[in-house]
């Protein structure tokens, strides 16, 4: 007898709603929804579509869950679905609505823990995209240990004007542009119009699509998922493969706890660091493996990246989008380069890990170079520490110039976002000053928004390269420069931060792995009993937000002991 039907034969986890004669109430109540006597014997697969009309990357996902459902359908399954909220972080950057995004990965992660386990899914499809909407999904995964997969929606075609190839952080840059005189008023609009093309998560490799490559890498979703377009056949093909799939891990018994393992993700880890991913991932996947059940801390990104050559530059670190990467052989290529460091690990369609790297070769060598021709012998990520970031903090180093690996320089202090951006967009920032934005962190926002705006403006006004960033909030995975994010214990809790005040000196050492004010430790600790911290009311689920959650160095989440 076959393993599919041996299994099949089993009980399935949903027989506890739907069988037996106390069940009757149930089953007629799924009837309501059209099913039949014959599917009450079929595996319950849900299907977590975050499919809205708000967010590009997310608006064609109620096709791309169609091509779930007839794959699950195909395979002898029965579908439901349900909605999961995704935001928008280009839409609410800047805003007080930006302060819901990070928060919005718990509530993903319990929207489908809630559904999935209230109605007794045999299996679950999560059909998502975008910052916070994948790695709640992942979180699930972990917490509940049901029959899944992932498919990610796909990245955005790039926009084009004037022969150059253009993403959201295009529109961004261009305000700082626009102000310093680089551009006319007519570029401006039409990169706005034309920068964002049509449905996908943005075109580069800023936090989505980092973390599509990084569900791929832990072995969540099929090979090619990651980098297939949002707009493309391909994408479709993925999509009801990946319901059939569903199905067949059920059949099977394969619980992502049994293959995800910390092989994996030190396998992501390593992918990351390669293709020189998001900052944002540091929160993430701590978060991630910790519903795994993974023992994963900070200090391993920064051992794997001093292990790991950066080998993949696209946007923004680079000249290259998504698309080039598709075409050069996605994920699957990155894991071919870096076959001799892989450890084995399984992967939803049942095959290793290190023998989907050994099958695959790379069809375009400029987009993912070999190691011998890497763009830097360390990773994208680096862990920096210091009597400014105890704790650790984050910056994106493959997005930095040589020159500013080695920053010292006087503080210009801010306490939000918006002074911050008035002050760059007034000429108050000169070259070689420290930009200090604090009070952003987990708790202090709350909610750890991104700053997208800060780091564009200053790019576009020529001034990326010469002044650092420096924050216990993030930095939007689109952002490049000495953009230093996560600073931990933040503000808020009475992290260093909160001690610096304008022209004191700042010193970072990236090689070093060092963070440090000019400061003693005597008069840190007085500054920090005389500080006035700002005011912020918070009231609904960002105060519950704020009483619960922890610090960014082990991945922002709630309701745990860190």
């Amino acid at each position: 007898m076959s393993l599919s039907k041996a299994t099949a034969e089993q009980p399935l986890r949903s027989d506890a709603m739907k069988k037996g004669q106390s069940r009757a109430a149930a089953r007629g109540l799924l009837r309501a929804l059209g099913m039949h006597d014959e599917d009450f014997d079929k595996p319950l697969i849900a299907i977590a579509n975050s499919f809205n009309t708000i967010v590009p990357g997310h608006i064609h996902l109620d096709k791309i869950t169609a091509e779930v459902k007839r794959g699950i359908e195909e395979a002898g399954g029965m579908p439901y679905e349900f909605g999961v909220p995704g935001i928008c972080d280009g839409v609410a950057m800047g805003l007080d609505g930006m302060r819901y995004s990070l928060p919005s990965r718990e509530i993903i992660a319990d929207a489908v823990e809630a559904m999935v386990e209230s109605h007794l899914a045999d299996g679950w499809v999560g059909v998502t995209n975008c910052d916070k909407i994948t790695p709640g999904m992942l979180m699930a995964a972990g917490r509940i240990n049901v029959p899944c997969v992932m498919v990610t929606g796909g990245p955005m075609m790039p926009g084009v004007y004037k022969d150059k190839r253009l993403d959201v952080i295009s529109i961004f840059e261009a305000v700082g542009e626009l102000t310093a005189g680089k551009i006319s008023q007519t570029d401006f609009d039409e990169i706005e119009h034309r920068a964002c093309p049509g449905p996908g998560s943005c075109s580069g490799l800023f936090t989505a699509n980092t973390m599509a490559c990084l569900t791929e890498a832990l072995g969540l979703s099929v090979t090619g998922c990651a980098s297939s377009h949002a707009v493309s056949k391909e994408k479709l093909e993925i999509a009801r493969k990946s319901g059939s799939l569903a199905v067949k891990l059920v059949r099977e018994g394969r619980k992502p706890r049994e293959f995800v393992t910390k092989a994996s993700f030190e396998n992501a880890l390593r992918v990351d660091n390669a293709i020189g991913g998001s900052t944002n991932t540091c929160l993430h996947m701590l978060a991630i493996a910790r519903e795994f059940g993974v023992p994963l801390e900070l200090g391993m990104f920064d051992r794997i990246s001093r292990d790991t050559k950066h080998i993949v530059a696209l946007k923004p670190g680079g000249e290259h989008f998504m698309i080039d990467l598709d075409t050069a052989g996605g994920i699957p290529a990155v894991l071919s380069r870096l076959a001799p460091k892989l450890k084995s690990a399984g992967t939803v369609d049942g095959r290793d890990i290190t023998d989907i790297a050994k099958s695959t070769k790379v069809k375009d060598p400029d987009v993912i170079r070999d190691l011998e021709n890497a763009y830097h012998d360390e990773g994208g990520i680096a862990v920096l520490r210091g009597n400014l970031a105890e704790e650790g903090c984050v910056v994106k180093q493959s997005a930095v110039v040589p020159a500013m690996r080695r920053f010292e320089g006087p503080a210009r202090v801010f306490d939000t976002e918006a002074s911050a951006t008035d002050a760059m967009l007034g000429g108050k920032i000169k070259a070689g000053y420290a930009v200090v934005i604090r009070y952003q962190g987990p708790k202090g926002a709350p909610g750890m928004p991104e700053m997208l705006g800060p780091t564009s403006i200053m790019a576009g006004m020529g001034l990326g390269d010469s002044v650092a960033l420096i924050t216990d909030g993030r930095f939007s995975g689109g952002t490049h420069g000495l953009s230093i994010g996560h600073i931990s214990p933040e503000a808020y809790v009475g992290g260093a931060l909160a001690a610096v005040r304008d022209k004191d000196i700042i010193r970072i050492d990236l090689d070093g792995r060092e963070i440090e004010v000019l400061l003693s430790q005597k008069e840190i600790k007085a500054r920090l009993k005389e500080r006035k911290m700002p005011k912020s009311m918070v009231s609904g689920y960002l105060r519950r937000y704020r009483d619960q959650v922890g610090s960014a160095s082990f991945g922002a989440v709630m309701g745990e002991e860190q």
